[in-house]
């Protein structure tokens, strides 16, 4: 799992997601999976479903789009059967595209949304800093990046 993949399953997991990582869906019958799904997670009280799958690959715009409509459609076959085979398959789910950048007139990848990393960044940034500093409110030592940020985003005392 690279650094951003365990990021963003720390904080769907903070946020109070079930959250499941790189699962491996649709066994073929001659062997191995036809995908593996990055980070996928529910929320129970607002009964959703989030579907992350960052890279930073260097890929072109073409090729993105091929791989995530294949990436997308396994989770939106897969999700409500496979991996949260509980929840029923009207259950609102999100699906989320993560790359290094994106140019401003694209937000959306494959019928998911389309964020950059400094976007997500922004966002977790945003909830870490509500927390204020730790000797307040520490995060949880079980999310070692999340608690990382608030050290160094609002200190332990007083905001840096």
């Amino acid at each position: 799992m690279s650094h951003l993949e365990s990021l963003i399953a720390e904080y769907l997991d903070w946020q109070g997601y079930v959250v499941r990582r790189n699962i491996k869906v649709g066994r073929l019958s001659h062997g191995g999976w036809e995908m593996e799904l990055d980070i996928v997670g529910y929320h129970p009280a607002s009964n959703t479903v989030i579907h992350y799958e960052p890279s930073i690959d260097a890929l072109s715009w073409e090729k993105r789009k091929a791989r995530y409509l294949k990436k997308f459609q396994a989770g939106r076959t897969y999700i409500f059967t496979e991996v949260f085979s509980w929840l029923p398959p009207e259950t609102p789910l999100k699906q989320v595209a993560v790359f290094i950048s994106r140019p401003r007139e694209k937000n959306e990848i494959a019928g998911g949304i389309l964020v950059s990393i400094d976007e997500l960044m922004r966002e977790i940034r945003a909830k870490v800093i509500e927390r204020g500093p730790m000797c307040r409110n520490a995060i949880s030592e079980q999310y070692p990046l999340l608690r990382t940020l608030q050290m160094t985003h609002s200190g332990y005392y007083k905001v840096i």
